[in-house]
């Protein structure tokens, strides 16, 4: 996650005005470099880890919802005003807020913006250009069918709240509801911090915090909704950390 967000400080932004490298930042060989750079016994400082070189937000203002029916049509939206009451000005005459998605600017590249994201001079602001977004609607696939339909509100902890909800159903084969319930984590590279849920034993804690990791602990991460297809059975899962629920028809 660390050196996720580290490359996306620098390299992501509107690819009709920069070219965002996605081909070298997917490159298996990339990917198992950043792995073998992990020392599993000690964290690294954010101050040390740097974004490559390539050559060639919690908020409750963000509403994700997943549909799916039985012929496997999907459907996964989130959309968002960012910021609470967006611009806070309403469209005259129409009764909706207007969001305030300029924060996803960099308006001073280098700086934090509203969720202490620091973002590069890729994506700083220009006219006609689209600003970055966490929001990550995710449609998975399995042999050319749809496997599970996924997203959820948070700002930044948006790619990986969903990251960690599709791990737990990939790789640990947990039902959709549980791979929504457990407790989740988040390091954005900067602040140097890992963001905790409620739900980890006190050792794991202590074992992190003794690698070197800042531990901060927060209520609650996302709101994932989330579907799963499994053998002809759609599972619906809402998440307890909101008031949602998993409906039918």
């Amino acid at each position: 996650m660390r050196h996720f967000f580290a490359d996306r400080s620098e390299h992501l932004g509107d690819p009709d005005f920069v070219k965002v490298p996605l081909t070298a930042m997917l490159d298996p060989k990339y990917i198992l470099k950043i792995r073998g750079s992990i020392d599993a016994e000690k964290a690294t400082p954010s101050s040390q880890v740097h974004a490559a070189v390539f050559t060639g937000r919690e908020s409750n203002e963000t509403t994700h919802f997943s549909v799916a029916d039985a012929q496997g049509n999907v459907v996964a939206v989130t959309y968002t005003l960012n910021g609470g009451y967006g611009s806070k000005v309403t469209a005259a005459g129409l009764g909706f807020l207007l969001n305030n998605e300029m924060d996803d600017f960099a308006p001073k590249p280098g700086e934090a913006n509203m969720y202490g994201l620091i973002q590069g001079e890729f994506n700083a602001i220009q006219p006609g250009k689209t600003p970055l977004s966490s929001m990550v609607p995710t449609i998975l696939m399995r042999d050319g069918k749809p496997f599970a339909v996924l997203g959820s509100p948070g700002g930044p902890t948006i790619i990986n709240t969903v990251l960690e909800v599709a791990i737990n159903m990939i790789d640990w084969n947990m039902n959709v509801q549980d791979a929504v319930n457990w407790p989740r984590f988040h390091h954005q590279w900067l602040p140097d911090e890992l963001r905790m849920e409620s739900g980890y034993s006190p050792d794991t804690i202590d074992l992190l915090t003794k690698r070197g990791y800042t531990v901060k602990h927060v209520g609650a991460q996302g709101e994932c909704a989330a579907i799963r297809f499994n053998n002809g059975w759609l599972e619906g899962a809402a998440d307890p950390r909101s008031g949602g629920t998993a409906g039918g028809y």
